[in-house]
């Protein structure tokens, strides 16, 4: 079956209050206990994003977050009771797309999950693609490195390279703006469209897109910094 959400939080009063919350807003959610019955309802169930507590009993999210992403292309926001720095940006190393915080409000969290879906369910290309198949557009990004806008993956040389859900939006919006300064704000109300995540989140998530698309992610030339401003994406040669 297709849902929109899946809850996963060893509390099942939490989890079951989301879902039903959820659904009462017609976005189909339902919700799981364990990493184990996570694992199980997404290899039988299609998923267009997760909720994903950190602690589930002897395994954690962090560990769930690496074999979802692994397996699957989809958001993951992390919702946690933990607030240590260093937890929010293990989550967002890992691949998480947000971290949120409990105790949190019903009503901000379904916003940002409406939000979330919107962008990637709906995502049209408006910039120029090559057609290599019927099925397949390709944006050159530079020599040797194309985009993919049907299976949102990047092709350096013929190999493929999963992006995330939100590397690959970040992604277009540069393409949508080769050769323009892009600022933070500016990727906070474009790219999340989310006034709740901080500079530093897109910093996070800069530096995993230059990982994936730069030859030396400690010298860009794909994507450069303009210090004190943003970033900028450079004209294809």
């Amino acid at each position: 079956m297709d849902y929109k959400v899946l809850m996963i939080d060893d509390d099942e009063i939490i989890a079951e209050n989301t879902a039903e919350y959820f659904n009462a807003f017609d976005i189909k959610t339902a919700y799981v206990t364990s990493y184990e019955s996570a694992v199980d309802f997404l290899a039988e169930n299609t998923v267009s994003l997760l909720l994903l507590d950190i602690n589930l009993g002897e395994k954690s999210g962090f560990e769930l977050c690496r074999r979802v992403r692994s397996e699957y292309n989809m958001p993951i926001f992390f919702i946690s009771a933990r607030t240590s720095d260093d937890d929010v940006l293990m989550a967002l190393n890992i691949g998480g797309d947000d971290y949120i915080k409990k105790p949190f409000k019903m009503n901000i969290l379904l916003a940002k999950v409406r939000a979330i879906l919107n962008r990637y369910e709906n995502i049209q290309p408006t910039v120029k693609t090559t057609s290599s198949s019927a099925d397949s557009k390709r944006i050159q990004i530079a020599d040797g490195l194309l985009l993919d806008t049907s299976s949102h993956c990047l092709i350096r040389n013929g190999a493929q390279i999963t992006l995330k859900a939100l590397e690959y939006k970040m992604l277009f919006y540069f393409l949508e703006h080769r050769g323009k300064v892009i600022t933070k704000d500016e990727f906070l109300q474009n790219v999340w469209e989310d006034g709740y995540v901080g500079e530093g989140t897109v910093a996070v998530h800069i530096r995993h897109l230059r990982e994936k698309l730069e030859s030396d992610p400690n010298e860009p030339s794909i994507i450069k910094t303009v210090w004190g401003v943003g970033y900028i994406m450079g004209e294809t040669s």
